[in-house]
């Protein structure tokens, strides 16, 4: 059972969380290799037994130690820990004994034995000067790396008494140096580019989020803001002329109604501007997006151009919800996408390879909102919405719409915001006597010009208010197209004489 989750766990980790655990256990496994393959060699050549297995021995024990220094200078390397010089120092002291051993088999058995300990002496190197690369620049690293080797060779001449060991041992440890540095420091350095490229994914995810939010503000912003103003001005000016018995205060209110329902219709433009979508334009986008994240999308969308503007609504935010599920939970390699319509009834199918096996079921339905309100949304125009697994590690998105029902709805099925009577409508003439709707509200009874304008439409706060001349604060007006903010507004109706 144990082994299961740890299966289903690697299964569930994002594609660079594989290359890194990856990466680590090939610098982890690789000295013991090289032990294992040195083992024969070194007990078959003769000589000091005991000397064999205290190479050997001095091997494993590196290769036991590798795995912690290796993990510690990964991390360091990559910015999550400190150095671990403790480590790297004890594993150093078991490198030079591992040398001194080698240097007295040589000895034992002369020069021309000295390659009997290679494979050993080339793991115990990777782990201690492949984990010193990760720690260091380069130029102390070579430096140290050339020093010490000149030390050991002029050690291991002057007990031979054979000089040739100085170039040679010289040679070897470049050739050392060099591997380690092509093996681990390589690999960090990988690893390092790939985090940082996944740390900016995330983050251009988060800026384009807030960019959004920031645009949706603004439209509102501008669309709510002037109008707000206004209204309360005028309803500020309707409450006094209301206490001073001013026939006035109903044109003012008729005037309030009618920038309220203007505001409500320009909100609802808005919000059926930011959830609208389009089929095709989501299908490039997914196509684009699911290509910068290294997944083969392929899409068949012969039939897109001839569903009902409704339809192709709803299936548009189908492929975008789909497509963020995708991105944000499966570990796909491949994503299709195909179009069709059979038998009058619009048929979506996306499917990716990239579903985790465990427990939690299918991206995206448990625990989120996406896929339900997916459903939501194309049960409003009698469609239905189908999400499965396919064995071995695939997921199927099936979503239907009729196409019947599709071309009878002209509106965008998921805009929140339901639609106004004719009566409440402005502009259309008479407002009835007994009250006017006013976003869900009862306005008392008002009335309307034969042109179809609100008596008190462009009024201003210096005219028809009972006061003397203009307003010491200047001409301030209130209609529709006034801009007058709150502070002006009240300014212009304290210091206008409306008393």
């Amino acid at each position: 059972m144990g082994m299961r989750k740890r299966v289903w766990g690697w299964r569930g980790r994002s594609g660079i969380a594989r290359v890194d655990s990856y990466t680590r256990w090939t610098v982890y496994v690789t000295p013991w290799v090289l032990v294992v393959l040195d083992v024969p060699v070194v007990l078959g050549n003769g000589g000091n037994t005991a000397l064999g297995w205290a190479l050997i021995g001095l091997g494993a024990a590196q290769c036991v130690l590798n795995p912690p220094l290796a993990r510690r200078a990964f991390d360091h390397r990559l910015g999550r820990g400190p150095a671990p010089w403790r480590w790297l120092i004890l594993c150093g002291v078991v490198f030079l004994a591992t040398v001194g051993v080698i240097g007295a088999r040589v000895a034992e058995q002369g020069y021309g034995r000295f390659p009997m300990a290679t494979w050993i002496l080339m793991g115990s190197a990777l782990s201690v000067l492949g984990s010193y690369s990760l720690l260091t620049r380069l130029g102390p690293y070579t430096a140290v790396c050339l020093g010490a080797g000149a030390a050991v060779g002029s050690a291991m001449a002057l007990v031979s008494g054979a000089w040739v060991c100085v170039p040679t041992v010289l040679v070897a440890t470049a050739f050392l140096a060099l591997w380690s540095v092509s093996v681990v420091r390589t690999s960090a350095w990988v690893l390092a580019v790939m985090w940082e490229l996944d740390a900016a994914r995330g983050a251009q995810a988060r800026l384009a989020v807030a960019e959004e939010r920031l645009r949706f503000g603004r439209d509102m912003h501008d669309v709510l803001g002037r109008n707000l103003a206004v209204i309360a001005l005028k309803s500020e000016l309707a409450v006094r002329l209301a206490g001073r018995g001013s026939p006035a205060a109903v044109d003012e209110m008729t005037e309030v109604q009618r920038i309220a329902q203007e505001s409500q219709r320009e909100v609802r433009d808005v919000v059926r501007g930011y959830r609208g979508a389009d089929l095709h334009t989501e299908l490039a986008g997914a196509r684009s997006v699911l290509a910068a994240a290294g997944i083969d999308c392929r899409i068949d969308d012969k039939a897109g151009a001839e569903l009902p503007a409704a339809a192709q609504s709803a299936l548009a935010w189908v492929v975008r919800e789909a497509t963020t599920n995708v991105l944000r939970h499966a570990d796909a390699g491949r994503c299709a996408v195909r179009m069709r319509v059979t038998e009058g009834v619009a048929v979506l199918v996306m499917e990716n390879d990239g579903v985790s096996p465990g427990p939690s079921g299918p991206p995206g339905s448990d625990g989120g909102s996406g896929l339900a309100g997916l459903r939501e949304r194309l049960a409003a125009l009698g469609g239905t919405l189908a999400a499965e697994r396919r064995p071995p590690a695939a997921f199927r998105l099936t979503a239907r719409v009729p196409l019947v029902r599709a071309g009878t709805l002209g509106a965008d099925p998921g805009s929140p915001l339901p639609t106004e009577s004719p009566s409440a409508q402005a502009g259309t003439g008479a407002v009835p006597s007994g009250g006017a709707s006013l976003g869900g509200a009862t306005a008392g009874p008002v009335s309307a010009d034969a042109g179809g304008e609100p008596a008190a439409a462009g009024r201003e706060a210096t005219g028809g208010v009972g006061c003397e001349g203009p307003s010491p604060v200047g001409h301030v007006p209130v209609g529709v197209g006034g801009t007058a903010s709150g502070a002006g507004a009240e300014r212009a109706v304290t210091r206008g004489g409306v008393a």
